[in-house]
């Protein structure tokens, strides 16, 4: 099984975004609901192989008016017994991410 996690970094503040709702999606469901921790930080358990999604409620954490709402991010997990780690650098008007380590 392969293991995710996330990290949140608000780069209008030049900080973690702690408190960011992240709910984790496959199959069309819900597999799990968490929210950053004082690091910005979320780490989900064991996942199988399979096309999944991050949905990040910036649209709250940022509050009034924002012009981003849900970030949604679909990857991919292929490789087995890895370590899948999807940093969110988000303002409230864009986002970036990539695989890290």
């Amino acid at each position: 099984m392969s293991t995710l996690s996330t990290h949140v970094l608000d780069t209008a503040r030049g900080r973690p975004a702690v408190g960011v709702a992240v709910e984790l999606w496959h199959d069309g469901g819900i597999v799990a609901s968490l929210k950053t921790d004082a690091d910005g930080r979320a780490r989900f358990g064991d996942l199988g192989p399979g096309t999944y999604e991050l949905a990040f409620a910036v649209g709250d954490y940022f509050g009034e008016a924002p012009f981003l709402d849900v970030v949604p991010i679909r990857f991919t997990i292929a490789e087995a017994a890895s370590h899948y780690h999807v940093p969110l650098l988000v303002s409230p008007w864009s986002y970036s991410t990539y695989r890290g380590s």
